[in-house]
């Protein structure tokens, strides 16, 4: 191993000892009670299969027979879910292929953020991750279950979905991905658009015409965001069947791996030899080798919350200090859009997740030696699935990489580091990613602009107000203040600022979508500017220097005199588009550094 790789997962390990130690005795209680429908009296096994078909109520009948969950996330408003109508019945007759059933145990929320982007509704895209737990958790407390399939893919939905059968994790658990949608209009072109748009320079139908270009079909969307950071996530904490994060759905290969996860759910369950649950499989370890795969490809900064709630849900202790080490040793060895040209599609035939599981393994920065639901050792991921004469197999997966402008060996990497890193000083504390920034573009120091909220800067720009050089300051926008939305939609007016040759950076408590790229971005700001934070005190003019390379966000006034000042006040809470249902859990949420989670309390 690595030896910062090997010190970062030893002082988790220790930070983490009471809490998995509690974590893993509460699994083994849940065990002990027994598995599937086994421990229901007679009334509560006849409700648990009265809407069975016949054949399968037959099979229900004994008690030792193996039930699978499905959990899904399935609905029609996103690309990536809208595959999933069809995997039910896929599962289901895998299922009674080998003398197993599966039911449908339940239906979690999904919201699309490309869809509520710069709207009131993205309001609710964080908190929704914690519904979805909840929601996983009402799924399977039916307690019927010998094993269970998470169905979901994007932003909020797979941490949900984790952080609930984390709950569960006396039970074995397979993701079951849907899949990339085909590739459309290039990323290139997109973002040019985007940015005439952005000049006044292209008409709405202009925009609208290349945006359905690129957004097209079924599938996720093929850029590099949190929904594509999710599949790699799951490919390395070993909770996929090996290489599924990226075969295109409504094929016969996808298929093939929907119907291979039942059939190995199955395998893996109480009562056989090869037992696998989920607290086996995630542990301090495998949160490490997520971490590795998200700094190496260049993954979204929101799992800087999200893998940390989730990370907690299985008694595991992660921080942002581990986030930033293992950046310093973990090299960029992925370019894939917004840090590069080319698409999760692309990445996929160059290499792909099998590439860089091998190079990680290789170079010492990821644990070898974890369970996963394929069996022991995460080397069984750097294999790809095939289909030989209709029969799912797996192979070893290229050695060398098929595209050196995706994809590089880790001692020849793109850069050095990996793309996420710290930043502390006189506004707090902030993660900032480094893998789509030009270098010359990491270190500047200029006067605050200051916003109470997106919409403001956005006019501010269209009154022609931002030639300059500037630091945007958007405050309020952390989890208490109005539930952490992403401002995404303030990458295009930046970039046009940027690409002027002015200096250009954002500071917020808010979010950036997965996608954001070339705009440099201290964004999770913590402690938050509805807490008291210093963003409350900060004016326009006040200098502020980002420092990516040294990991500083300061501002050039002195601590004193900057709380000496009277703080701003936040704007009243939204109401409208559901946003006033979900006052309480801006209230009960933790900060930013903790994972912006309502299920936990404080740390």
């Amino acid at each position: 191993m690595h030896p910062v790789t090997a010190e970062v997962t030893e002082r988790i390990v220790e930070r983490s000892r009471e809490s998995r130690a509690d974590y893993l005795e509460r699994m083994a209680a849940a065990r002990a009670a027994g598995p599937g429908r086994g421990k229901l009296s007679c009334a509560n096994f006849a409700h648990a299969f009265a809407a069975s078909p016949e054949g399968d109520k037959q099979r229900m009948r004994d008690p030792s027979a193996p039930n699978v969950a499905i959990v899904s996330a399935y609905n029609d408003m996103l690309s990536a879910h809208q595959p999933l109508e069809r995997f039910p019945p896929i599962i289901k007759s895998a299922a009674r292929a080998i003398g197993a059933t599966a039911q449908y145990a339940g239906g979690v929320p999904a919201m699309c953020d490309g869809v509520t982007q710069g709207r009131p509704g993205m309001e609710l895209s964080l908190f929704s991750r914690d519904v979805i737990a909840m929601s996983t958790a009402v799924a399977l407390t039916h307690d019927a279950f010998d094993a269970a399939l998470m169905l979901g893919i994007c932003d909020k939905i797979v941490p949900g979905l984790f952080i609930g059968a984390a709950a569960f994790g006396h039970l074995p658990v397979i993701f079951v991905p849907g899949g990339p949608m085909s590739s459309g209009v290039s990323n290139a072109e997109k973002a040019r658009v985007r940015a005439l748009y952005a000049e006044g320079k292209a008409t709405r139908e202009e925009l609208l015409t290349s945006e359905m270009k690129s957004y097209h079909g079924p599938g996720t969307c093929t850029f590099y965001g949190t929904a594509n950071s999710n599949q790699m996530m799951m490919e390395m904490t070993g909770l996929h069947l090996p290489g599924s994060a990226f075969v295109s759905p409504n094929t016969p290969l996808r298929d093939a791996l929907v119907a291979a996860a039942p059939k190995r759910a199955v395998a893996i369950r109480d009562g056989t030899n090869d037992y696998t649950p989920f607290s086996a499989v995630v542990d301090e370890k495998s949160i490490v080798n997520a971490v590795a795969g998200l700094l190496a490809t260049g993954g979204s900064t929101n799992h800087t919350l999200h893998l940390i709630a989730m990370a907690r849900a299985a008694g595991v202790r992660l921080t942002w200090e581990d986030f930033d080490d293992l950046s310093r040793v973990t090299p960029l060895i992925a370019r894939v859009y917004p840090n590069g040209s080319e698409d999760v599609n692309a990445f996929h035939a160059a290499g792909g997740m099998a590439f860089v599981t091998r190079q990680l393994l290789d170079a010492g920065l990821a644990h070898e030696d974890v369970m996963t639901v394929a069996g022991p050792g995460l080397r069984r991921y750097q294999t790809e699935p095939f289909l030989d004469g209709g029969e799912l197999v797996w192979r070893e997966g290229t050695a060398a990489s098929l595209d050196r402008d995706i994809l590089r060996p880790a001692d020849d990497p793109f850069q050095s580091e990996g793309g996420i890193r710290l930043l502390t000083g006189g506004l707090g504390r902030a993660v900032i990613k480094t893998s789509a920034v030009k270098p010359e573009h990491l270190v500047l120091e200029a006067p605050a602009l200051v916003f109470e909220d997106q919409e403001a800067l956005l006019a501010a720009h269209k009154r022609g107000e931002l030639n300059r050089d500037f630091v945007a300051v958007v405050r309020f926008q952390g989890p208490r203040a109005n539930g952490m939305p992403e401002l995404h939609s303030l990458t295009p007016a930046l970039g046009v600022q940027l690409d002027k040759g002015f200096k250009v950076a954002l500071v917020t408590d808010g979010r950036m979508s997965g996608a954001s790229g070339k705009v440099p971005a201290a964004i999770h700001v913590t402690p938050e500017a509805e807490e008291g934070g210093p963003l409350a005190y900060v004016r326009d003019g006040d200098i502020i220097r980002l420092d990516a390379h040294a990991g500083v966000l300061e501002i050039k006034v002195a601590r004193e005199e900057l709380m000496a000042r009277i703080p701003a006040r936040a704007p009243a809470a939204g109401f409208g588009y559901g946003r006033d249902l979900f006052g309480w859990m801006r209230k009960a949420a933790g900060r930013a550094d903790d994972g912006a989670c309502t299920l936990f309390e404080a740390a």
